[in-house]
Protein backbone atom coordinates (compact mmCIF):
# COMPACT_ATOMS: atom_id res chain seq x y z
CA UNK A 1 0.00 0.00 0.00
CA UNK A 2 1.15 3.69 -0.99
CA UNK A 3 0.45 4.59 2.73
CA UNK A 4 2.87 1.75 4.10
CA UNK A 5 5.73 2.94 1.90
CA UNK A 6 5.32 6.60 2.55
CA UNK A 7 5.07 5.86 6.88
CA UNK A 8 8.44 3.92 5.89
CA UNK A 9 9.76 6.65 4.06
CA UNK A 10 9.04 9.36 7.25
CA UNK A 11 10.51 6.96 10.02
CA UNK A 12 13.70 6.68 7.78
CA UNK A 13 13.76 10.54 7.82
CA UNK A 14 12.83 11.05 11.78
CA UNK A 15 16.15 8.01 12.16
CA UNK A 16 18.40 9.51 9.03
CA UNK A 17 17.21 12.97 10.24
CA UNK A 18 17.73 14.06 6.57
CA UNK A 19 16.72 17.15 5.51
CA UNK A 20 15.68 16.35 1.94
CA UNK A 21 13.11 14.02 2.74
CA UNK A 22 10.66 16.84 3.90
CA UNK A 23 9.34 19.58 2.05
CA UNK A 24 11.87 22.32 2.89
CA UNK A 25 8.37 24.58 4.51
CA UNK A 26 7.51 21.77 6.42
CA UNK A 27 10.73 20.88 7.74
CA UNK A 28 11.78 24.33 9.09
CA UNK A 29 8.53 24.67 10.57
CA UNK A 30 9.00 21.42 12.47
CA UNK A 31 13.09 22.28 13.17
CA UNK A 32 11.60 25.35 14.08
CA UNK A 33 8.98 24.07 16.75
CA UNK A 34 11.55 21.62 18.04
CA UNK A 35 13.99 24.75 18.76
CA UNK A 36 11.71 26.34 20.44
CA UNK A 37 10.44 22.95 22.55
CA UNK A 38 14.18 22.68 23.07
CA UNK A 39 14.35 25.71 24.52
CA UNK A 40 11.70 25.99 26.76
CA UNK A 41 12.92 22.71 28.40
CA UNK A 42 16.21 24.44 29.36
CA UNK A 43 14.81 27.42 30.12
CA UNK A 44 12.62 25.48 32.71
CA UNK A 45 15.52 23.77 33.40
CA UNK A 46 17.64 26.92 34.25
CA UNK A 47 15.04 28.34 36.04
CA UNK A 48 14.95 25.04 38.30
CA UNK A 49 18.52 25.48 38.87
CA UNK A 50 18.17 29.18 39.91
CA UNK A 51 15.44 28.29 41.99
CA UNK A 52 17.64 25.48 43.71
CA UNK A 53 20.69 27.60 44.42
CA UNK A 54 17.66 30.10 46.40
CA UNK A 55 16.52 27.32 48.07
CA UNK A 56 19.62 26.26 49.17
CA UNK A 57 20.64 29.73 49.87
CA UNK A 58 17.55 29.91 52.43
CA UNK A 59 17.03 27.30 53.74
CA UNK A 60 18.21 26.99 57.43
CA UNK A 61 19.10 23.50 57.50
CA UNK A 62 22.75 22.00 57.67
CA UNK A 63 21.03 19.32 55.38
CA UNK A 64 18.42 18.17 53.71
CA UNK A 65 17.61 16.04 50.47
CA UNK A 66 14.46 15.31 48.55
CA UNK A 67 14.61 11.89 46.46
CA UNK A 68 12.30 10.45 44.15
CA UNK A 69 11.13 7.12 45.63
CA UNK A 70 9.72 5.94 42.25
CA UNK A 71 13.27 6.27 40.39
CA UNK A 72 15.44 7.34 42.69
CA UNK A 73 16.39 10.44 41.47
CA UNK A 74 17.72 13.25 43.57
CA UNK A 75 15.57 16.04 43.06
CA UNK A 76 16.99 18.63 45.37
CA UNK A 77 20.00 18.59 48.13
CA UNK A 78 21.99 20.81 50.65
CA UNK A 79 25.42 18.69 52.56
CA UNK A 80 23.26 15.14 51.74
CA UNK A 81 26.08 13.69 52.91
CA UNK A 82 26.77 15.97 56.18
CA UNK A 83 26.67 13.82 59.36
CA UNK A 84 24.34 15.31 61.93
CA UNK A 85 23.28 14.05 65.13
CA UNK A 86 19.13 12.71 64.15
CA UNK A 87 18.01 12.97 67.76
CA UNK A 88 14.57 11.11 67.75
CA UNK A 89 14.66 9.69 64.08
CA UNK A 90 16.38 7.09 65.55
CA UNK A 91 13.18 5.81 66.19
CA UNK A 92 12.16 4.85 62.52
CA UNK A 93 15.19 2.53 62.79
CA UNK A 94 14.10 1.09 66.66
CA UNK A 95 10.64 0.46 64.38
CA UNK A 96 11.74 -1.70 61.74
CA UNK A 97 14.38 -3.77 63.67
CA UNK A 98 11.56 -3.97 66.49
CA UNK A 99 8.79 -5.56 63.84
CA UNK A 100 11.29 -7.70 61.70
CA UNK A 101 12.17 -9.62 64.81
CA UNK A 102 8.66 -10.27 66.00
CA UNK A 103 9.01 -7.83 68.80
CA UNK A 104 5.71 -6.49 68.93
CA UNK A 105 3.89 -9.62 69.58
CA UNK A 106 4.12 -10.29 73.16
CA UNK A 107 3.24 -8.13 75.95
CA UNK A 108 6.21 -6.50 78.07
CA UNK A 109 6.38 -6.08 81.31
CA UNK A 110 8.23 -2.59 81.96
CA UNK A 111 10.90 -2.53 84.43
CA UNK A 112 13.03 0.36 86.20
CA UNK A 113 15.71 -0.09 83.08
CA UNK A 114 13.01 0.38 80.70
CA UNK A 115 11.99 3.69 82.02
CA UNK A 116 15.96 5.20 83.25
CA UNK A 117 15.45 7.58 79.33
CA UNK A 118 13.76 10.88 79.67
CA UNK A 119 10.64 11.06 77.57
CA UNK A 120 8.21 10.65 80.43
CA UNK A 121 4.63 8.85 79.92
CA UNK A 122 2.12 8.27 82.32
CA UNK A 123 0.99 6.32 80.48
CA UNK A 124 3.88 4.00 80.95
CA UNK A 125 4.58 2.99 84.46
CA UNK A 126 6.55 0.50 86.84
CA UNK A 127 5.11 -2.93 86.17
CA UNK A 128 2.63 -2.05 83.72
CA UNK A 129 2.43 -4.65 81.23
CA UNK A 130 1.63 -3.13 77.64
CA UNK A 131 1.63 -4.54 74.34
CA UNK A 132 5.02 -4.77 72.12
CA UNK A 133 2.52 -2.57 69.41
CA UNK A 134 1.53 -0.26 71.97
CA UNK A 135 5.03 0.41 72.32
CA UNK A 136 5.44 1.10 69.18
CA UNK A 137 2.73 3.59 68.66
CA UNK A 138 3.64 5.32 71.70
CA UNK A 139 7.23 5.75 70.05
CA UNK A 140 6.57 6.69 67.16
CA UNK A 141 3.70 9.05 68.02
CA UNK A 142 4.08 10.94 70.75
CA UNK A 143 8.31 9.98 70.63
CA UNK A 144 8.16 8.24 74.30
CA UNK A 145 11.96 7.77 75.01
CA UNK A 146 11.11 4.99 77.60
CA UNK A 147 8.60 2.99 75.46
CA UNK A 148 11.72 2.81 72.65
CA UNK A 149 13.27 2.06 75.13
CA UNK A 150 11.45 -1.11 76.55
CA UNK A 151 11.04 -2.30 72.93
CA UNK A 152 15.22 -2.57 72.99
CA UNK A 153 15.29 -4.57 75.69
CA UNK A 154 13.02 -8.11 74.41
CA UNK A 155 16.50 -8.18 73.18
CA UNK A 156 18.18 -6.95 75.22
CA UNK A 157 20.08 -3.12 74.40
CA UNK A 158 23.47 -3.97 73.61
CA UNK A 159 21.97 -7.02 70.62
CA UNK A 160 19.06 -4.45 69.78
CA UNK A 161 21.32 -1.84 69.17
CA UNK A 162 23.99 -3.78 67.32
CA UNK A 163 20.79 -4.99 65.01
CA UNK A 164 20.19 -1.31 64.53
CA UNK A 165 23.51 -1.00 63.16
CA UNK A 166 23.38 -4.11 61.41
CA UNK A 167 20.40 -2.73 59.55
CA UNK A 168 21.85 0.51 58.56
CA UNK A 169 25.33 -1.29 57.05
CA UNK A 170 22.52 -4.00 55.21
CA UNK A 171 20.70 -0.85 53.85
CA UNK A 172 24.04 0.71 52.20
CA UNK A 173 23.97 3.76 54.99
CA UNK A 174 27.51 3.95 55.61
CA UNK A 175 27.90 7.35 57.37
CA UNK A 176 24.95 6.04 60.20
CA UNK A 177 25.98 5.19 64.07
CA UNK A 178 23.10 4.37 66.57
CA UNK A 179 24.75 4.49 70.10
CA UNK A 180 20.93 4.34 71.90
CA UNK A 181 17.67 2.92 71.03
CA UNK A 182 15.37 6.27 71.32
CA UNK A 183 17.79 9.44 69.82
CA UNK A 184 18.55 11.03 73.34
CA UNK A 185 22.70 9.82 72.32
CA UNK A 186 24.52 12.70 70.55
CA UNK A 187 26.33 9.57 69.00
CA UNK A 188 23.35 8.53 67.01
CA UNK A 189 24.41 10.45 63.48
CA UNK A 190 23.70 9.95 60.06
CA UNK A 191 23.06 11.77 56.70
CA UNK A 192 20.13 13.72 54.90
CA UNK A 193 21.65 10.96 52.04
CA UNK A 194 21.50 7.81 54.52
CA UNK A 195 18.31 8.14 55.89
CA UNK A 196 16.76 8.52 52.75
CA UNK A 197 17.49 5.31 52.02
CA UNK A 198 16.01 4.45 54.93
CA UNK A 199 12.69 5.85 54.40
CA UNK A 200 12.71 3.91 50.79
CA UNK A 201 13.07 1.04 52.79
CA UNK A 202 10.44 1.60 54.92
CA UNK A 203 7.58 2.86 51.90
CA UNK A 204 8.56 -0.13 50.08
CA UNK A 205 8.99 -2.79 53.01
CA UNK A 206 7.00 -1.28 56.17
CA UNK A 207 4.07 1.17 55.14
CA UNK A 208 2.54 0.34 58.44
CA UNK A 209 5.02 1.90 60.46
CA UNK A 210 4.73 5.41 58.06
CA UNK A 211 0.97 4.98 58.61
CA UNK A 212 1.35 4.74 62.62
CA UNK A 213 3.13 7.96 62.64
CA UNK A 214 0.12 9.80 61.59
CA UNK A 215 -1.93 8.37 64.33
CA UNK A 216 -3.88 10.73 66.62
CA UNK A 217 -6.30 8.27 68.38
CA UNK A 218 -3.96 5.89 70.50
CA UNK A 219 -4.68 5.95 74.11
CA UNK A 220 -3.52 3.81 77.43
CA UNK A 221 -4.46 3.60 80.85
CA UNK A 222 -2.87 5.48 83.89
CA UNK A 223 -2.16 3.90 86.94
CA UNK A 224 -5.63 4.47 87.87
CA UNK A 225 -6.89 2.93 84.75
CA UNK A 226 -7.83 5.84 83.20
CA UNK A 227 -7.19 6.08 79.77
CA UNK A 228 -4.66 8.92 78.49
CA UNK A 229 -4.54 10.07 74.59
CA UNK A 230 -0.70 10.13 73.51
CA UNK A 231 -0.37 13.51 71.27
CA UNK A 232 0.92 13.03 68.16
CA UNK A 233 4.74 15.39 67.45
CA UNK A 234 4.68 14.60 63.98
CA UNK A 235 3.86 18.16 63.08
CA UNK A 236 3.50 17.31 59.35
CA UNK A 237 0.78 14.54 59.98
CA UNK A 238 -1.79 17.09 59.26
CA UNK A 239 -0.25 18.51 55.61
CA UNK A 240 -1.45 17.51 52.55
CA UNK A 241 0.58 14.61 50.96
CA UNK A 242 2.15 13.28 54.30
CA UNK A 243 2.51 9.94 54.08
CA UNK A 244 4.61 9.44 56.98
CA UNK A 245 7.62 10.33 58.91
CA UNK A 246 9.21 11.10 62.34
CA UNK A 247 10.27 14.48 63.57
CA UNK A 248 13.19 14.81 66.17
CA UNK A 249 14.99 17.43 68.70
CA UNK A 250 17.58 17.97 70.57
CA UNK A 251 19.66 21.68 71.57
CA UNK A 252 22.57 20.32 70.02
CA UNK A 253 20.50 18.58 67.25
CA UNK A 254 18.54 21.15 66.35
CA UNK A 255 15.49 19.90 64.74
CA UNK A 256 15.27 17.55 62.15
CA UNK A 257 12.59 15.30 60.28
CA UNK A 258 12.79 12.16 57.71
CA UNK A 259 9.49 11.75 56.08
CA UNK A 260 7.83 10.60 52.96
CA UNK A 261 5.27 12.87 50.90
CA UNK A 262 2.61 12.40 47.84
CA UNK A 263 3.82 14.73 45.42
CA UNK A 264 2.06 15.01 42.08
CA UNK A 265 1.12 11.07 42.77
CA UNK A 266 4.82 10.27 43.46
CA UNK A 267 6.40 9.12 46.61
CA UNK A 268 9.29 11.48 47.61
CA UNK A 269 11.26 11.22 50.52
CA UNK A 270 12.15 14.40 52.30
CA UNK A 271 14.94 14.49 54.79
CA UNK A 272 16.04 17.69 56.75
CA UNK A 273 18.66 17.55 59.43
CA UNK A 274 20.08 20.51 61.87
CA UNK A 275 17.30 23.33 61.22
CA UNK A 276 16.75 26.26 62.76
CA UNK A 277 13.15 26.46 61.04
CA UNK A 278 11.94 23.21 60.13
CA UNK A 279 8.53 23.80 59.01
CA UNK A 280 9.43 26.75 57.28
CA UNK A 281 12.84 24.84 55.63
CA UNK A 282 9.79 21.87 54.55
CA UNK A 283 7.42 24.30 52.98
CA UNK A 284 10.34 25.85 50.65
CA UNK A 285 11.53 22.90 49.80
CA UNK A 286 8.12 21.10 49.06
CA UNK A 287 7.36 24.37 47.02
CA UNK A 288 10.19 23.22 44.74
CA UNK A 289 10.23 19.62 44.76
CA UNK A 290 5.91 20.19 43.58
CA UNK A 291 7.75 22.94 40.64
CA UNK A 292 10.14 20.34 39.90
CA UNK A 293 7.62 17.51 39.17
Amino acid sequence: MWYIAAMKKLLLCVVMGLAFCMPAAVHAQTVREQQILALQAQIKQLQLLLTDMVLQQDTSAGSYIAVDLTTGAIISAKNSTGQFPIASITKLMNAVVATENNDLVNAIALTSDMLKPQGYSPSLFLGAVVAGRDLLRASLVQSTNDAAEALAHTAGPEIFIGKMNQKAKDLGMVDTHFEDAHGLSLQNRSTAGDLAKLMAYIYQNHPEILATTKDTDFWLPDPTGRLLKFKNLNVFYQSPGFIGGKTGYLTEARQSIASVFNVGGKPVAIIVLYSKYRQADMANILEFVTKAR
